[in-house]
């Protein structure tokens, strides 16, 4: 932080971003933002850092992951929600994109598995379900 000023407490930005202390200990971790220690140990993070939280909180909720934002470190300090996105910005959307597809994909073909397993079944569950012996045999106790 800059020329002695004091910095913003943990606690503070927080609050400031909507965030959690745990959240903001996460991201300093992942090395997305970064605190000082101050003299009784407590962390200080730069006024700056309220913008940034921001924007990472923006950006993961809109489905990017910390690791997608660790190459955009250099843009997260402004508005980056209303400025037009770089071809580098576009490229780590796109990349995303393409996993959530393929996850997407993955668990519709799960879905269907079960579906069609449980159509196959008679389609609901039988009486006493919730019993280890007949959830296992289809009986009331393994029958």
């Amino acid at each position: 932080m800059n020329g002695g000023a004091v910095g913003v407490l943990i606690g503070e930005l927080a609050r400031r971003t909507g965030s959690t202390a745990r959240a903001l200990r996460h991201y300093e971790q992942a090395g997305l933002i970064d605190s000082e220690r101050a003299a009784n140990g407590y962390r200080e993070y730069g006024e700056p850092a309220v913008v940034r939280v921001r924007n990472i909180r923006a950006l993961v909720a809109a489905g990017l992951t910390l690791e997608d934002l660790r190459p955009l470190l250099g843009c997260l300090d402004g508005d980056v929600l209303s400025r037009p996105p770089s071809e580098r910005v576009l490229g780590i959307v796109r990349e995303r994109l393409a996993v959530l597809e393929r996850r997407i994909a993955a668990q519709t073909e799960s879905r269907d598995r079960l579906v069609a397993a449980l159509a196959a079944a008679g389609g609901r569950p039988r009486e006493g379900a919730g019993d280890h012996a007949a959830v296992c045999s289809g009986g009331p106790r393994g029958e």
